[in-house]
């Protein structure tokens, strides 16, 4: 199904439209409960347009939907492009606070909760006093209350027109609402879905959440750009994807390296690879992949995992590893096809030479409109001829492809040197009882100290002298950390990403 008529103008329902015409008796979209053809696709997002307009949605409206993957979800988006609504997709597994508190940054004029799949969808929604709405027939879904909440301008053009309002996942400090218009979406959807090869031939496992761009933009809009046959996960159970691995043909998964840490736990039990006769293609992102993770991985299923990067304002993908030529090492891959990269000297703001570390900077139509509510915020990371400033530092090898080295905010400099958290946390991976690990620095008497927090593999017996001892070998003395925390679960997002912030708050407060 070619997307090369597709117009930069274009909003993203536009891919239902064309699902109906092209893809009209085939299915495309499913979950456990419902499966639809592209006709009865576009037939439900029509359908629900309308129920969401005599709920008083109008076009500029905010709206919340609190979700699990599922069907009802994805009619939800698509109705609400095409009413000039923006859709803030909030994962149901966020706190009461969490959501109180997008709320009243968005202030939406509706909140839709996908209830029909997510019990915690249905605490938030008994909660907040929402009530059972009619969307049509694609599973339960609750609403309320109505808000009188002042709309924003509606453009004429997908490259102005705000099509999803993210919330950050809150990774590095305060959450931002991230303006993704329409034109990014399909950007991102067009070029990740072609680097991928999709067609209507493959079928998609999708359980990476749609609340967070890398399921929004890469895998669901993705999926159906190109007319695959996709099938929306609620949740990630290790032993239901491998039976769908085996027994429903899935061809493609993307996936976050927690996902695939869960599935090689699940092999070592049964004492065998996971079966997966007709997978072509899988991918990491979210999180850093550490390479003893990767190499097994590859082992299990003879076929190369795929590396990427991006950023909730980038929506999302700025870099892929190219499936034609998998990387052995941990480089993210070439930039996406129609991006501006430069990588600058975060000390003099000016380019870095070659194969220098600096910041990575991105322009071009994937950027963000800015952070919602906040100019002051957006000025500090855009520049006014479109430069994105990621916060990242990154090294450009002479073959083009990108290695992300840390964050700026995360370099941590210990007694002049550098130390680059990605480095000792590939050093402590390797590690057999390793399961996860986090490195964060830690302001001491004028200096920085190293510390790791380390959550062992279930069932092991991490010993701290062993650890030091098998990190020594590896690094320089000034990476190796002086503090170890042995945690039994590190704190993390829904989508496995590791929440560092909260652990360098935590190192600081215990060690006080």
């Amino acid at each position: 199904m070619s997307t090369a008529c597709l117009p930069p103008e274009a909003w993203i329902h536009i891919l239902v439209d064309r699902l109906g015409d092209m893809r009209a008796d085939d299915e495309v979209l499913a979950d456990d409960g419902h499966a639809l053809t592209g006709r009865m696709l576009a037939a439900a997002v029509e359908e629900a347009a309308g129920h969401l307009a005599g709920l008083g949605v109008r076009g500029g409206d905010r709206v919340l939907v609190v979700n699990e993957n599922c069907v009802a979800l994805a009619v939800a988006i698509f109705a609400l492009s095409r009413l000039g609504a923006w859709v803030v997709p909030l994962n149901a597994r966020l706190t009461g606070e969490e959501l109180s508190a997008i709320s009243a940054h968005a202030t939406p004029r509706l909140a839709l909760y996908m209830t029909g799949v997510s019990p915690a969808a249905r605490e938030h929604a008994e909660r907040a006093g929402a009530e059972p709405v009619d969307l049509g027939p694609i599973g339960e879904v609750m609403a309320g209350p109505v808000a009188d909440s002042v709309p924003e301008p509606v453009e004429t053009d997908g490259r102005d027109q705000v099509a999803a309002l993210i919330y950050t996942s809150g990774t590095t400090g305060t959450p931002k609402g991230v303006m993704l218009t329409h034109a990014n979406l399909l950007f991102v959807a067009r070029m990740s879905g072609h680097l991928r090869r999709l067609s209507p031939k493959d079928r998609v496992y999708g359980v990476l959440p749609v609340s967070h761009v890398f399921g929004l933009a890469s895998m669901f809009l993705g999926s159906l750009c190109y007319g695959t046959r996709l099938r929306l996960v609620a949740r990630f159970d290790a032993k239901a994807a491998a039976r769908a691995l085996e027994e429903d043909r899935v061809s493609v998964f993307q996936g976050v390296p927690a996902m695939y840490a869960r599935l090689l736990e699940l092999a070592t039990v049964r004492g065998a690879p996971l079966a997966a006769p007709d997978l072509r293609y899988i991918s990491a992102g979210g999180a850093p992949l550490d390479m003893t993770l990767k190499r097994r991985v590859e082992e299990m299923w003879g076929l190369a995992l795929h590396n990427g990067y991006g950023l909730t304002e980038t929506a999302p993908t700025v870099s892929t590893t190219d499936i034609d030529r998998p990387a052995a090492d941990d480089t993210v891959g070439p930039p996406m096809p129609g991006l501006g990269i430069r990588i600058e000297d975060p000390a003099t703001g000016r380019e870095a030479g070659p194969g220098a570390i600096g910041e990575l900077c991105v322009k071009g139509p994937l950027v963000m409109k800015g952070y919602y509510r906040d100019p002051d915020g957006t000025a500090r990371v855009l520049e006014p001829d479109g430069w994105f400033h990621t916060g990242d530092l990154a090294r450009r090898d002479a073959e083009g492809n990108l290695y992300i080295v840390g964050r700026l905010k995360e370099l941590i400099i210990r007694s002049g040197f550098n130390v680059y958290p990605v480095e000792v946390e590939a050093a402590l991976n390797t590690h057999p009882d390793v399961a996860l690990c986090a490195v964060v620095g830690r302001p001491v008497d004028g200096n920085e100290e190293v510390v790791a927090c380390v959550q062992p593999v279930a069932g092991s017996a991490l010993d701290e002298a062993a650890l030091r001892a098998h990190v020594e070998a590896r690094l320089a003395p000034y990476k190796r950390p002086s503090r170890y925390l042995i945690m039994a679960e590190l704190p993390a997002t829904p989508t496995g990403k590791l929440l560092k912030a909260t652990l360098a708050r935590m190192v600081r407060d215990e060690m006080r």
